[in-house]
């Protein structure tokens, strides 16, 4: 009877997942506390900046590696993500989006408050004078055809998966990484040519927290799509399951469409 007794304690009755007590947002806090800390003084000269900089970032992605193994174990293995616990996730993922929508927003205001009413310390014209903007027809535009095309192929893997088409799926992620690759790889070299810094005055300073920032976005989509092609090829997303996925498709979508309004207000309205 004792038996019986312990074993029905040991049963879940509800369909939520209980998450057992973990270091990683610790881990992850800590972090992203050095990576910001090691950028302010990076930006403002401090030798120490970029050693701060890159152990907070190495850290981040050392905490993202183990959090999201441990995701994948509890989805996977453990049979945690029941369709409750999917519907949780779904909306912590889109308030996440949501709060980053507000926090490029916090840039264009940054960006407009300045090139709509320049003041007479920067010539009281929009570009400053002395600023030899970026042609915005050449890498720019090159850039946004990629970034459209790479919406497009992660749309045609998740149509792909749900058809139960699983070497399409994977392929069409694997063209989807590749794209971003090459997005990242002309983004900087775009840096290298331009003529002006970030400590070139506002201009320099909101183009490349804006765009910099927009960078770093598709750095860590592009490494949750990596994530989730590697998931795809070891079967670890179904047809019926996978929110994994879903939510790098999601996030992907959200860097094209902030790009489009980078495209459009920075580099050619910005500067006309």
């Amino acid at each position: 009877m004792s038996t019986f007794i312990e074993i029905s304690k040991n049963v879940q009755r509800h369909p939520f997942h209980l998450v057992d007590p973990s270091p990683w947002p610790f881990m992850a806090a800590f972090s992203a506390f050095s990576s910001a800390t090691g950028a302010v003084l990076y930006m403002h000269a401090y030798k120490i900046g970029i050693t701060v900089l890159t152990f907070g970032f190495l850290m981040l992605l050392f905490t993202m590696f183990v959090w999201w193994r441990d995701v994948v174990r509890e989805s996977t293995f453990e049979g945690h993500h029941t369709g409750i616990v999917q519907r949780g996730l779904r909306y912590g993922v889109l308030l996440f989006i949501v709060s980053e929508i507000l926090f490029f927003c916090s840039l264009f205001r940054a960006f407009f408050h300045s090139s709509l009413a320049p003041t007479v310390e920067v010539g009281s014209m929009w570009p400053p004078r002395g600023i030899n903007v970026l042609n915005p027809w050449e890498i720019p535009f090159l850039n946004t055809l990629i970034l459209l095309l790479s919406g497009c192929t992660v749309t045609w893997s998740h149509h792909a998966l749900t058809s139960n088409k699983r070497t399409e799926a994977y392929f069409s992620l694997l063209i989807t990484v590749l794209l971003a690759t090459i997005f990242t790889s002309l983004q900087i070299f775009e840096y290298n040519m331009a003529d002006f810094r970030l400590s070139d005055g506002i201009y320099g300073s909101t183009f490349y927290m804006a765009t910099g920032f927009h960078g770093f976005h598709v750095f860590i989509g592009t490494v949750f799509l990596l994530i989730c092609t590697i998931r795809v090829y070891q079967y670890q997303l179904t047809q019926e399951h996978h929110f994994g996925f879903e939510a790098a498709a999601w996030y992907w979508h959200f860097v094209d469409v902030v790009w489009l309004f980078l495209f459009v207000s920075i580099y050619w309205w910005g500067g006309a």
